[in-house]
């Protein structure tokens, strides 16, 4: 079977922890060994980070060795000490003069609504999820860091839809781009055609809302080989965040705190930066419209 997607990108691996019974999860993206340059695009008024401001291109470290993706709120961020320690175990991370220290970024949504509230990933289902990444097909839907994930939340819990986590892999003209999207947005899903296929529908039109303060966050980590400097990392990571108003309506509200990673291993030359972002673009879309649809787990 064709890999559609994000793993269908060399060198990229990516793994779940789920539970079902609290609704909760996380999702591990591991990077060659020797890591990936990073940047990241972070929009709305409450987005849950680690590592974050590493990731600005003005920072001087350039790669990374994982992300992390989880749910949990700010208590899911400790998984990503798990993921930590699975990689000094296999002797990756950034050299220094006493340690490889490896290095995680990760971004969180609110999920404590849907199931038990005292259930989060920890460190050590962050370690199970990097110990388990593997270059099959991601699996998608309610799993991962998007086993608790809820969409069209602006009228209130009773007419939310499921959310869930997508993956895609698009290629053109010889350049590939592959990517994940944990969706937990306020806003209605859309598919390309424009059509809601998850929240109530109504989106601006609606005469009164009631979302929650801090419950809606869309998390997008993208991957190329193409070789990408910190700063072309960062615009393509800021093409990720735009391409989320194409399939989330509204999109990027007060009450959203939405997260895009670009990560790039450098085996490849460079690609055409237009491709590249209408690529980036087109996976991301792609992967928030897959992450709503039905997926066997």
């Amino acid at each position: 079977m064709t890999n559609t997607t994000l793993t269908a990108v060399p060198g990229f691996l990516v793994g779940h922890w789920t539970d079902t019974v609290a609704r909760t999860g996380c999702t591990v993206l591991l990077c060659p060994p020797d890591g990936a340059v990073a940047s990241a695009s972070f929009l709305g008024p409450s987005p849950g980070t680690r590592e974050g401001v590493l990731l600005a291109p003005d920072k001087k470290v350039e790669r990374v060795h994982a992300v992390l993706l989880t749910g949990g709120s700010a208590f899911g961020l400790g998984a990503a000490s798990g993921v930590v320690r699975w990689l000094e175990e296999q002797g990756v991370g950034h050299p220094t003069p006493f340690a490889r220290v490896p290095l995680v970024p990760a971004a969180v949504i609110y999920d404590l609504g849907v199931g038990n509230p005292r259930a989060r990933p920890l460190e050590e289902h962050g370690y199970l999820a990097a110990s388990t990444a593997s270059s099959a097909p991601v699996p998608r839907g309610r799993v991962g860091a998007g086993t608790g994930a809820t969409a069209g939340k602006y009228l209130g819990p009773a007419h939310t839809s499921p959310g869930g986590l997508g993956s895609a892999f698009v290629s053109r003209h010889g350049v590939s781009v592959g990517a994940v999207a944990v969706v937990n947005p306020i806003g209605d899903v859309l598919d390309g055609a424009g059509r809601v296929i998850a929240g109530p529908g109504s989106g601006p039109g609606a005469t009164a809302f009631t979302p929650g303060d801090v419950e809606s966050t869309t998390l997008v980590a993208v991957v190329t080989q193409h070789l990408l400097g910190k700063p072309e990392a960062k615009r393509l990571a800021d093409a990720a965040q735009t391409a989320l108003a194409r399939v989330i309506r509204p999109s990027h509200t007060a009450w959203d705190g939405d997260s895009a990673f670009m990560l790039s291993s450098g085996t490849l030359p460079p690609a055409d930066p237009m491709l590249l972002s209408a690529l980036v673009q087109d996976a991301v879309a792609a992967a928030v419209t897959d992450a709503v649809l039905p997926h066997a787990t």
